[in-house]
């Protein structure tokens, strides 16, 4: 599996990001000469293949993630300001830093995805017969062109990291269904294969850099003298819980 605790993915860093760039630049151009034939082909599959990727495709929207995370982030963090037991203050502390990090871990690379497909101004495969896979107008707020890159495959990707810092045990099922989303836009006619690879790309990076600066702040995460990028112990909530165990009758 991957290693998790390591501050960026696949052996990036500083020394190297260039050549990372370099990389992720030459696999769109290639894969950009096949985006067409592969997007046709695949929006040709059986219908039935088509109608569950078309209910799957809804797990890419962030909604669903960001309105309830920052709700509870709100609430925790206001009742750890009035609260004044230490134990419950300090759960409170920890459990609004972890719906932070869902918020903006997810929310964040979702943005930066919005910004790039509004000044990218890619057209959408439904747009290829009138304009085909060249054509763009960048800085325009029309659905139509804002092909690349996939905003539904940046939040999956996102999501999938993002729960998997907080429990390895969960990177590859998240992984699965994030491909599956990926796919899912090809499928129903969104984007391009290359608009899919460059929401991995954003919601992947996006997902770490937010890791990375909250370890860096020691919220919810920390930096091992090695280097490696940990979960904090969220001991005040372990307490609180063992607590109200112990309290529960039997």
């Amino acid at each position: 599996m991957l290693d998790l605790t390591k501050r960026w993915p696949l052996g990036l860093d500083r020394r190297n990001a260039w050549q990372f760039a370099l990389g992720v630049i030459v696999l769109l151009a290639i894969v950009f000469w096949f985006d067409s034939a592969v997007s046709f082909y695949v929006r040709s599959w059986p219908e039935p293949v088509l109608a569950f990727f078309g209910a799957i495709t809804e797990l890419g929207l962030s909604d669903w993630i960001l309105y309830p995370s920052l709700a509870f982030t709100l609430l925790c963090a206001g009742l750890a300001l009035v609260m004044r037991k230490r134990t419950p203050k300090l759960a409170l502390v920890q459990m609004a830093q972890l719906y932070g990090f869902i918020f903006v871990g997810v929310g964040l690379p979702g943005l930066v995805a919005n910004l790039f497909k509004r000044l990218i101004g890619r057209g959408r495969p439904e747009m290829f017969e009138q304009f085909g896979m060249f054509h763009v107008t960048p800085v325009v707020n029309d659905f139509t062109f804002q092909s690349f890159p996939s905003g539904h495959t940046t939040t999956a990707f996102a999501l999938a990291m993002v729960v998997a810092f907080l429990s390895a045990r969960w990177f590859w099922p998240m992984l699965a269904v994030a491909a599956a989303v990926g796919l899912s836009r090809i499928a129903v006619g969104a984007h391009y294969p290359t608009d899919v690879i460059g929401g991995i790309v954003v919601g992947v990076l996006g997902a770490y850099a937010v890791r990375n600066f909250f370890a860096a702040r020691r919220w919810l995460f920390r930096v091992t003298p090695s280097g490696a990028v940990r979960m904090r112990p969220q001991a005040a909530v372990q307490r609180l819980i063992r607590g109200r165990k112990k309290r529960q009758p039997r």
